[in-house]
């Protein structure tokens, strides 16, 4: 093959670029060189007013500091070389090895730094592309006793090159995306030092934004949530009036008024600002559960069990918001009949464990017969709640009620301490728009 001739790279490319895109040799794009260090024992050669930077002064970002600096002197008697402004840095020596910067002064390096200054590129198009390259240059630079990556092996580096307004359009995005990564990135740590799963974290930071309102936006035209909670009371009196229902000896009714909320219970009315953990929009209400929704609890004794018959479902067979019906035990249709009289589980309610793993609900969706045991249940009030909205209250909430709960050797949350907890209660339209969402970005938390 003669000397001019091209040569063929293709195993040499890691991945396809555009067609309008080039693969080019680091070397090809502008002028590189490395820098020196002048004698210290010519104090003329220091303290002069040209900066001179060493890896240690490298930040991958734009280089403001100035730590040390050399004369003219220097620079005209030895060979340390004068970077211009825009100029960018990669060290080539040591722990710091492919760490990068951007001048934003003319300046010096010693020799384990590298410079250029791209001709024709964006210089923090530059930047970032070195930055991306700073795993491989690392391993490259590995096998000696101090451990270095030569200039020749950084201009030999292949770059891919889009067209120059393309680059800025990159580096556009990545200074748009960059302090998002950074932010999850301090989670992730702070999370790992935890022990807990980054991606459940996130689950739960999206909840707590959709039961604040902050997580699909309001609409005025939508149906105030008080008006929801005033239908929600007339339904429950209907159930009342047919013996479906007991009526609540202390019935919760919330009023906002000068910027405050206030309590209507047993005709005297108190302020309830101190209680409430955390603002709502204007178009929202706070609730009690139990002036929402009809919660009640299964059965607290254990049934004589039978080889066959009706299972009964404990908090050891709700998992991952589902119920496990292979490890249940079975009672039988007597002592389940006497059970569904007070709790019996219909399509759209929610059972909640309220003894030992406290929490972990279940959206019921179904018609199978079975019976429930030391848990609560929250049934629906027609033309009330969104039971989807509920249940994913309730499971962000269940940490919180873990911590309140109280026992010996078995934790254990009231029946009366669910009623009176505190439910946020958005327009039912926007109930059913955070439960849309929540749907829509929950199942890509998976992938992270």
């Amino acid at each position: 093959m003669g000397k001019n001739e091209p040569l063929c790279i293709a195993d040499e490319v890691p991945f396809e670029i555009p067609e309008s895109w080039e693969w080019v040799r680091l070397g090809s794009i502008g002028d590189w060189g490395s820098g020196a260090t002048p004698s210290r024992s010519v104090p003329e050669y220091y303290d002069g007013d040209i900066p001179w930077l060493k890896t240690g002064d490298l930040n991958d970002g734009h280089i403001k500091y100035i730590p040390e600096k050399i004369s003219h002197l220097a620079l005209e008697k030895t060979s340390v070389r004068l970077n211009p402004t825009g100029s960018v840095l990669i060290a080539m020596y040591g722990a710091t090895i492919g760490k990068v910067g951007i001048l934003t002064f003319p300046a010096t390096t010693n020799q384990a730094c590298c410079a250029c200054l791209p001709i024709g590129i964006y210089n923090e198009y530059l930047f970032y592309f070195l930055m991306s390259q700073k795993v491989a240059f690392v391993k490259q630079g590995e096998g000696g006793a101090q451990p270095n990556i030569s200039k020749a092996k950084i201009v030999a580096t292949l770059m891919p090159i889009p067209p120059l307004a393309e680059q800025y359009r990159i580096v556009a995005k990545i200074k748009e995306v960059i302090p998002h990564i950074e932010h999850y990135g301090e989670i992730h740590s702070s999370v790992s030092s935890l022990n807990v799963s980054f991606p459940n974290l996130l689950k739960k930071s999206i909840l707590q934004e959709a039961v604040q309102g902050k997580l699909v936006p309001q609409d005025p035209t939508d149906e105030p949530a008080s008006v929801l909670l005033k239908r929600i009371r007339a339904e429950k009196e209907q159930l009342i009036k047919a013996g479906k229902i007991k009526r609540d000896k202390h019935e919760s009714v919330i009023i906002r008024r000068d910027n405050s909320h206030y309590e209507k219970r047993d005709s005297e009315e108190v302020c309830i600002d101190d209680e409430l953990p955390y603002e709502i929009p204007k178009t929202w209400c706070w609730a009690r559960m139990g002036s929402c929704l009809d919660v009640r609890d299964g059965t607290h004794d254990t049934p004589k069990y039978v080889t066959e018959g009706i299972p009964l479902v404990t908090s050891k067979n709700l998992c991952n918001g589902k119920i496990d019906f292979s490890t249940a035990k079975f009672i039988s249709k007597e002592d389940h009949l006497a059970i569904s009289q007070r709790s019996k589980v219909d399509s759209e309610d929610i059972m909640y464990a309220m003894i030992g793993s406290i929490g972990n609900p279940v959206l019921y969706n179904g018609n199978a017969e079975f019976s429930i045991k030391n848990m609560a249940l929250f049934k629906k009030i027609n033309n009330g709640l969104d039971m989807e909205y509920v249940y994913w209250f309730l499971y962000l909430s269940q940490d919180t009620m873990k911590k309140f709960s109280s026992g010996g050797v078995q934790s254990f949350v009231s029946l009366g301490y669910l009623r009176n907890y505190w439910i946020p209660v958005p327009p039912i339209e926007e109930q059913h728009r955070i439960v849309t969402t929540i749907k829509q970005i929950l199942p890509k938390l998976s992938t992270l």
